[in-house]
């Protein structure tokens, strides 16, 4: 079974640490979307066991709670867990009250915590 995971509003350096944690220790494959109209195609066209989005997208500024909210309101979509990338507790708070899986932040990237807090997404076979 093919493990994917959606990496959305990142810059190409985020986008590349989170790449190689997620191929790394959970043989993933890692998509990317600097836009939430990419995000949305790329849902449409693949099939993902998680999604993460930036606080704010770095190609456009868009608000990765407003794509929170958007994505679980969407019948389609919310099946599919969504998290938030933010180092900010509040942040964090908001989105999971928005309806998003508890997230982390890039400086706990490589954290044990994270990857505890990762792997009910990708059980293994």
């Amino acid at each position: 079974m093919e493990r994917r995971v959606l990496v959305a509003g990142q810059c190409g350096f985020d986008f590349g640490s989170l790449s190689q944690l997620f191929r790394t220790q959970f043989h993933a494959q890692v998509d990317a979307a600097a836009s939430e109209s990419q995000l949305r195609a790329l849902a449409d066209k693949n099939s993902y066991d998680l999604v993460l989005v930036n606080r704010v997208f770095d190609a456009d500024g868009t608000a990765g709670l407003d794509v929170i909210r958007a994505w679980v309101a969407d019948e389609k979509l919310s099946p599919i867990p969504i998290m938030l990338v933010s180092n900010f507790d509040w942040a964090q708070q908001e989105a999971i009250e928005a309806g998003a899986q508890p997230g982390f932040g890039k400086q706990s990237l490589h954290s044990p915590e994270t990857l505890d807090q990762l792997r009910p997404f990708f059980p293994r076979e």
